[in-house]
């Protein structure tokens, strides 16, 4: 006799071993895709995403009755001028540090000799056959050095076609939006407009709440390392506050070259303390005063889903990747949170807790600020 109930169970778990299966299909393509057209892809995301940063800026100009042309076009300045800026600082501290080059040098050759002699007293390897293999390798330096200078030439190339892609999306965004409405039914229209307007103001958030991130944790930085006693401390400042881009790792990375070059020059075992202290003040004044306060619930995204989006996004893409991943993974979620199907995944990928507790927490902190400024 036929047992209906287990006939229309195993269909029921075939069906869906199905849908899975073709849903796993779509994602890999998806990546594939991604990974194929980056070269198209990269650029034109990134543009996108920074002519939100400058849209509220390029909106007051031209309610100061600015051509639109010109109001975009100042923007796009304002960015290179900007990147100049960053680039001249940093250009200029690497310059205060190669006036050091003599003692990084004779550090590089005791450090050599000891390493020579290392291998030598517990792998057996003489100094003379290190010495022809490092020469076989030679040529590899030279294919690596002629790597890097088609990769500047690229990323030089992609940051032109970017700060053209600004401004495009900066003077077409009416026309942009309007085609993206006329995609949706007239039901659809309105819920389709929030979630435009919604997904452009998460990314605003976003950018705004780095760039002020990376500013106050250029001055923490900068105050931590000078009172510790770090040899060109602003350097080091920038450097880390801009390695945030990077959550997690960025900052770990900053503060563990500091600590290199700082041993390299000679820096005592107390100040190589101070610097990791300075590390651990900063990310916790970081941690539970300057994101709940500048960042808020809306742009955050659990730790985990932050490692995925890392992960992913420098598979995919690279570097670049790993800049963009955020931001995407962000405006992915504001989106998931308004469309039905998909409020789970935006759900899975958010912090713990509802909102309003999350509210709640900016309350508290933004309290103890009001307070601690009347007490003063």
């Amino acid at each position: 006799m036929i047992n209906f109930d287990e006939t229309f169970l195993s269909l029921k778990m075939t069906i869906n071993s199905t849908s899975i299966i073709k849903k796993l299909l779509i994602l890999f393509l998806v990546f594939a895709g991604l990974n194929f057209a980056k070269g198209f892809l990269m650029p034109m995301i990134l543009g996108a995403i920074l002519a939100t940063l400058f849209l509220p800026f390029s909106k007051w100009m031209e309610s100061k009755k600015t051509p639109r042309f010109l109001a975009s076009f100042i923007c796009v300045l304002i960015l290179v001028l900007a990147t100049i800026g960053v680039f001249a600082l940093l250009g200029w501290q690497i310059a205060e540090l190669t006036n050091d080059i003599t003692l990084i040098k004779q550090k590089a050759i005791q450090f050599i000799d000891t390493t020579e002699e290392f291998i030598f007293n517990h792998i057996g390897i003489s100094p003379e056959k290190q010495t022809e293999i490092l020469k076989d390798q030679q040529s590899n330096a030279t294919y690596f050095v002629s790597s890097i200078a088609g990769s500047a030439i690229t990323i030089i190339g992609n940051f032109l076609l970017m700060l053209v892609y600004v401004f495009l999306f900066l003077y077409y965004r009416t026309h942009i939006r309007n085609f993206i409405l006329k995609l949706a039914s007239e039901g659809q229209k309105k819920e389709l407009e929030h979630i435009i307007r919604s997904a452009t103001n998460v990314s605003q958030q976003y950018l705004v709440g780095l760039a002020k991130m990376i500013v106050c944790l250029w001055v923490m930085y900068a105050i931590g390392f000078s009172i510790v006693g770090v040899k060109n401390p602003i350097f080091f400042a920038v450097l880390c506050g801009l390695f945030e881009i990077v959550p997690f790792i960025g900052n770990i990375t900053g503060t563990s070259l500091t600590v290199l070059v700082s041993a390299v020059h000679g820096a005592s075992v107390p100040m190589l303390g101070g610097i990791v202290i300075t590390y651990g003040v900063v990310q916790f004044i970081q941690g539970w005063v300057l994101e709940p306060l500048i960042l808020g619930p809306q742009v955050k995204i659990n730790p985990l889903f932050t490692i995925i989006a890392l992960v992913l996004g420098e598979l995919v893409w690279g570097i670049p990747g790993i800049i963009l991943a955020i931001p995407i993974t962000a405006i992915l979620k504001i989106v998931s949170d308004h469309i039905e199907p998909l409020k789970p995944y935006g759900f899975l990928m958010g912090e713990l807790g509802t909102d309003d507790e999350s509210k709640g927490i900016i309350k508290k902190v933004k309290g103890w600020f009001k307070k601690i400024w009347k007490s003063s």
